[in-house]
This record gives C-alpha cells, structure tokens and sequence, in this order.
C-alpha cells in the first residue's frame, strides 16, 4: 500500500480532518506541501471523501485553535469549497454501532472509531490519517496511512 501522497491509490481514499488543518498550517511547511498534495488529487479526481464528522472537527479547529482564527465566513467558504464536494458520509444510527463496535475491537477512542466507520462505510481502501496506526489493515479491507511519515527523512 501507498506510504506517499505521490503514491495516491486509485481507489477511493478517505482523509482524517488532521490532512485538512495540516493543509493551513504555515508552522509545518513539509507537512502543509504533502497535505496540499492530497487535498488537490481528492477534489480534481473525486477519489478522496471525508465524512460529516470530518466538517465538524475541522470547524471547531478552524474556528477556536488556529492561530489565526477563521470567521465563521471564512471556515463556511473553505467547507463549501473544499470539504463539502468530498462529503460522502452522513451521521446515522448505523454509523454509530460501527463506530462503537470498532472502539471495542481496535482500542481506538469512540471518535477515532467513527472515522474509521466512516471510512468503511464510503467504501474507501485507505484512510489517510496521522493519528491512527500506520499501514494497520481494518475489517480486512482498510489501510491507515500516515501520509507524512516519511517527511522527516526528507527534512534531513
């Protein structure tokens, strides 16, 4: 499985919400370049998708811990332009007893799970994320993969 943003699989791919703040985030120049990467091959070749939980998580972030804070106006233009059209999953009660089925059989927090119900239910087979275990498979069919891993070796 892919390990680089330019190894992008051509299957669906599912991006954790770090991606998208590593993608504003001036302070980690390598990680914002291979975060811009992703972002830019999800929305030209609409391969990648987030979840309604991604949205969420990016506009508490956005809104209340950037340095530079976002208006409500700007974190609404940057959802609509840049989250919205990879938006491929909804809340429901389904969801949630993956999610929580998930947290007991892998450990993960209830939240960590829902991305990775998420990520299964969009029927992605590989979740971009920097939080999770890297190259873990999940339910067979779903690889976790830190797209910034390699990034320090390059620093160097």
């Amino acid at each position: 499985m892919p390990t680089q943003v330019t190894d992008l699989p051509s299957d669906l791919f599912f991006i954790d919400t770090n991606i998208f703040v590593y993608a504003l985030l001036a302070s980690e120049p390598l990680k914002k370049q291979r975060a811009v990467q992703l972002l830019e091959q999800a929305l030209a070749t609409h391969s990648g998708c987030i979840s309604y939980q991604v949205i969420q998580e990016f506009a508490n972030v956005a809104t209340r811990k950037f340095t530079k804070r976002f208006t409500a106006d700007e974190c609404q233009q940057f959802i609509d332009a840049a989250m919205q059209p990879l938006n491929r999953v909804s809340s429901s009660t389904e969801l949630i007893q993956a999610a929580l089925a998930l947290q007991t059989s892998t450990s993960y927090s209830f939240y960590d799970g829902l991305i990775l119900a998420s990520a299964l239910q969009s029927g992605a087979s590989v979740l971009f994320s920097e939080d999770l275990q890297h190259n873990q498979l999940i339910d067979g069919t779903l690889r976790i993969v830190n797209p910034f891993l390699n990034l320090a070796m390059q620093e160097g």
